[in-house]
């Protein structure tokens, strides 16, 4: 008798211990206690206005780049510009600037885990800058037009994250750019210059979401 009482007795605190662990994560369906990592990856486009020299540049960019844990990008970037000079040259054909850079793109990022991010995205790169030469007959850019040209463009956005999947950006970043020469054809020695503008990132941005931890209630 005095066994079977032990073993009624180690039966009850165990099912009680049962009945407490399930009440403590009745909030969750718990499979292991691996602590989640969130990756992500993306493709991103994006229109751009600003100036050089006080005159109208208009841009294009295109990104791709993996994202860490939703704190951090890391990829590559290349944009490109026109800017509508309006500079007579020594034939008088009119002389805008076109230009094309890309290079690594760094991007660290504030409150991930919201709707609404801050982040600071940075290029660091090189690409060409060209003469765009107009006249009645045609437009066109001769291969001699072209510069060379190292780039270092800082920034700073607001992020807008629609789902997983989508995310809306909006900023500013400025462009600092090495020295070119084109005198005595035009008097834009660097093509530095404030670009405003919005994007568009498609991917998986929490790709990496855990699958053994899911909260009952969403």
């Amino acid at each position: 008798m005095k066994h079977i009482t032990t073993k009624v007795t180690i039966l009850l605190i165990c099912f009680y211990g049962c009945l407490h662990a399930q009440e403590q994560n009745n909030n969750y369906i718990e499979f292991n206690d691996r602590k989640n990592t969130v990756h992500g990856v993306y493709l991103g486009i994006g229109l751009g206005y600003g100036t050089i020299k006080k005159a109208d540049t208009y841009t294009i960019d295109f990104k791709i780049a993996y994202v860490a844990n939703q704190q951090f990008e890391v990829g590559f970037e290349a944009v490109s510009f026109y800017s509508d000079q309006n500079t007579q040259g020594l034939s008088e054909n009119d002389r805008d600037l076109v230009g094309i850079y890309g290079g690594l793109h760094l991007e660290p990022i504030l409150f991930g885990k919201s709707k609404f991010n801050l982040s600071f995205p940075l290029l660091v790169g090189g690409g060409a800058i060209g003469l765009l030469r107009e006249n009645f007959n045609n437009t066109y850019i001769d291969d001699t037009d072209w510069k060379a040209v190292f780039v270092v463009e800082p920034g700073i956005s607001v992020l807008y994250n629609i789902s997983r999947y989508i995310q809306l950006e909006a900023g500013i970043k400025h462009r600092f750019t090495s020295r070119v020469n084109f005198q005595p054809e035009h008097a834009v020695t660097r093509v530095n210059g404030f670009t405003t503008g919005i994007g568009l990132k498609v991917g998986v941005f929490n790709m990496g979401r855990n699958r053994y931890k899911q909260n009952k209630n969403l």
